[in-house]
């Protein structure tokens, strides 16, 4: 081999290494800043659960991780981002089961499927949800809520974070064992549904506790029935869906970490010991713990495995009430 061939040869090596999406490269990550896509507005439980993770993630990854809410879409706009971006874990999504289960089962159009098109890197916690009132609503209880839901068909309503979004199809789970019916109010977000409902704009909401919870202590909520497998220390009186007789409506909500399709294994194992050691910092889990949510911190195949059981449970959800897009 002549001594231009030979580099010829190396040249074309070297350049085919670049090329490659080599795990070597995935070992300095992360190089830079890791945005952590919430896709809905501050203010709302995944915007919560994300801002007290994201300052131990930082201490953990030895580079900042920086929240942003993209809102909208039931929480499509933001998702779309997260899976569009570079594989690098240079950015992530928070996921939700609104994300991930319930708005791709109502929007065939969405652009993306979520047991395909994320990486489930670790759930960080499960949280209750609830169905609160404003205090004006004339009933205080479960039992007198579904009496006057029954006795006037049609004339409330109730607001929810987004088409497609938990606090919408759990709703209409709701209704469909009930046999009740509610005008539906999508808003770009649980915050400003909670807002809204707080306002006594719209008098009735599902939501996640974490959100609810401050409204509900300080009495401009009020709370009729949670979703959780026992009664909440911090509500002790408030009955569970199991309690009233509705048992499947008793699915608590998970706020973890996504990564796009195609993030190296061993970057999204970096994630996931962030956020594990997040979880182990006694302080964190207090704060997240506060809210009535139960840390979880499980592995990436089964937090796989839990959207893979949600996203099924509201595609029969979407079938039975016949709902389609607004």
């Amino acid at each position: 081999m002549t001594r231009r061939q030979t580099l010829v040869t190396l040249a074309a090596t070297a350049a085919a290494a670049l090329l490659l999406p080599a795990p070597a490269l995935a070992q300095g990550f992360p190089s830079k800043p890791v945005r952590l896509i919430v896709p809905f507005a501050p203010g709302g439980t995944t915007d919560i659960i994300a801002r007290i993770v994201a300052p131990a993630m930082t201490a953990a990854l030895g580079q900042q991780v920086v929240v942003e809410n993209k809102a909208g879409g039931g929480g499509s706009i933001g998702a779309l981002e997260m899976i569009k971006a570079t594989p690098d874990g240079h950015v992530l999504g928070m996921a939700t089961v609104s994300t991930t289960a319930a708005n791709p089962a109502i929007n065939t159009k969405i652009g993306y499927d979520p047991l395909t098109d994320f990486v489930p890197v670790i759930n960080i916690a499960a949280t209750p949800n609830v169905i609160a009132v404003h205090p004006s609503f004339p009933a205080k209880d479960y039992k007198t809520f579904l009496e006057v839901l029954k006795k006037n068909p049609g004339r409330h309503s109730y607001a929810s974070s987004g088409t497609g979004g938990i606090g919408h199809l759990q709703t209409e789970l709701f209704k469909s064992l009930a046999g009740v019916f509610m005008a539906h109010i999508p808003y770009r977000g649980a915050g400003p549904a909670l807002n809204d409902t707080v306002a006594g704009q719209v008098p009735i909401i599902f939501d996640n506790l974490p959100s609810a919870l401050p409204f509900i202590k300080d009495g401009r909520l009020v709370p009729l029935v949670v979703a959780a497998p026992n009664r909440l220390a911090v509500l002790p009186g408030l009955p569970t869906f199991k309690e009233v007789g509705l048992e499947p409506v008793n699915r608590m909500a998970y706020y973890g970490v996504l990564a796009p399709k195609g993030t190296p294994k061993d970057v999204v194992d970096k994630v996931h010991a962030a956020v594990t050691k997040a979880l182990a910092d006694p302080a964190v889990r207090k704060r997240i713990e506060d809210t009535g949510s139960l840390i979880v911190g499980n592995t990436p195949a089964q937090f796989a495995e839990q959207i893979k059981a949600e996203f099924g449970v509201y595609k029969g959800v979407v079938a039975k009430q016949g709902l389609k897009l607004d």
